[in-house]
């Protein structure tokens, strides 16, 4: 698939940025939106990112982001956001959970927003189901079909506790294509030659996450172990 992927509102600390309560929308949409292209692409998939950093009002990021997904023939046009209104700091046991919005009933998005919702309930979350709008700027404007996902409340701390951005973005990554990043086993059996030495000798453990065909993928994950504080090199086979 092509794929855009943005997060919506400048980043926090910006004149329209996003919903604030216990949790930032702003850092965390970014959050999930770098790992759903990193898991993307290492899927094999074509992602582009049209975040915008640098908006000067509201509408003006608005109309950056669509002009930078309209750049782009694609699939899918996914804008990641978090809601607000919950109002429950202290929690009541309950999640608020997820929404998605596209634009009509017979958008060609509707069925990826209904599988992202349910994978996201599948974490735990409420569904709170698909919603229709045709006042919201993304998906009025965007040529591609859009979806809008509403991943949490940032003001709901049962959400909140239960939130973690890998989860999240694999849950949408399988809502869209119905694939999700294999995590490579913690050992593997050795291969003639390679068994663990004895005495005195040093022993040489390898773990393999992944091998690619697209050398920007295997990039991708290694920029990813690197920024999670793991060392990672790539090897051409």
């Amino acid at each position: 698939m092509r794929i855009n992927v943005h997060a919506g509102h400048n980043p926090a600390g910006k004149v329209a940025c996003g919903a604030v309560g216990l949790i930032s929308e702003s850092n965390e949409n970014r959050r999930v939106k770098d790992e759903i292209i990193a898991q993307l692409q290492a899927l094999g998939h074509t992602v582009y990112d049209c975040t915008e950093n640098n908006g000067s009002g509201q509408t003006d990021v608005l109309k950056k982001i669509v002009a930078k997904c309209n750049q782009h023939a694609v699939d899918l046009d996914v804008s990641i956001h978090f809601n607000s209104g919950a109002g429950d700091k202290s929690g009541n046991g309950k999640t608020t959970g997820v929404e998605a919005y596209v634009y009509s009933a017979s958008s060609a998005a509707k069925p990826y927003a209904e599988k992202i919702c349910r994978a996201i309930a599948d974490l735990g979350f409420r569904n709170r189901g698909v919603k229709y709008s045709t006042g919201l700027y993304i998906l009025k404007h965007t040529v591609a079909p859009a979806v809008l996902v509403e991943c949490c409340f940032v003001d709901d701390k049962d959400d909140v506790e239960l939130y973690d951005y890998r989860d999240m973005a694999a849950a949408i990554v399988m809502g869209i294509t119905g694939q999700t990043v294999q995590e490579a086993p913690e050992t593997d059996p050795a291969e003639e030659g390679e068994e663990t030495p004895t005495g005195d000798q040093k022993a040489l453990y390898r773990v393999q996450v992944g091998a690619y065909s697209i050398c920007s993928n295997a990039e991708t994950m290694r920029d990813r172990l690197l920024a999670d504080g793991y060392d990672a090199i790539i090897v051409q086979a």
